[in-house]
């Protein structure tokens, strides 16, 4: 398989490419240290897989997978990083990528990772598979409460609206002017982001 790499510290990429220069199946096309120069020369290369690090200078690597992604949809991306957050995780498979390995991951273990992309796998640390796994096992947040942004006067006044007061003795019961509970229920369509009383009640009720 042909195989690239996009790694901006020199030693580590030489090692990758050791790495892959003993593998009897790896043929390494392509050695770059930043995205750009990866963009610019990788769609003559055309490799099978590229090994991609994320914080790249420049260009991060999540950007460059998406961009190389465009340009070559065959090609695999596997990211090898010392990253292990959710978020950037989740970023690079968003953009494309097909594998996430930790850069403490053994040489064996990346040859495996490649071949195991080839063979339409993807590869993924033990640690990491478990983080992917978990942020699909957190439950789903709460429905926000339509009313919370309400303040305790404005929900005074849309409770006495679900009660079927009117207007003219919801403000006798607040002892207010018949304008300002006007002015409370044009403020509470507005944060409830609907037009009529049976809207704002029925917000109300559901919460």
């Amino acid at each position: 398989m042909k195989v690239a790499l996009v790694e901006d510290n020199d030693a580590y990429r030489q090692t990758l490419a050791r790495l892959l220069s003993r593998a009897p199946d790896c043929q390494c096309v392509g050695q770059f240290a930043t995205a750009e120069a990866a963009l610019a020369e990788l769609p003559a290369l055309r490799p099978d897989v590229v090994l991609m690090d994320i914080n790249l200078p420049g260009m991060n690597g999540v950007e460059c997978v998406r961009r190389l992604k465009q340009q070559l949809p065959a090609t695999q991306v596997v990211m090898l990083t010392a990253y292990e957050d959710t978020d950037n995780i989740f970023n690079a498979l968003a953009a494309g990528a097909t594998g996430y390995l930790l850069k403490r991951t053994s040489g064996a273990e990346v040859l495996a990772a490649l071949r195991e992309v080839m063979a339409g796998g993807s590869p993924m640390t033990a640690h990491i598979a478990r983080k992917v796994v978990q942020s699909f096992q957190r439950p789903p947040a709460a429905p926000a409460d339509p009313a919370a942004n309400l303040s305790p006067r404005e929900q005074e006044v849309l409770d006495l609206l679900a009660q079927g007061l009117i207007y003219k003795e919801i403000a006798d019961r607040l002892g207010v002017s018949y304008e300002t509970v006007h002015t409370y229920i044009r403020r509470i369509y507005e944060k409830l982001q609907v037009r009529t009383r049976t809207e704002a009640v029925a917000k109300f009720l559901r919460r």
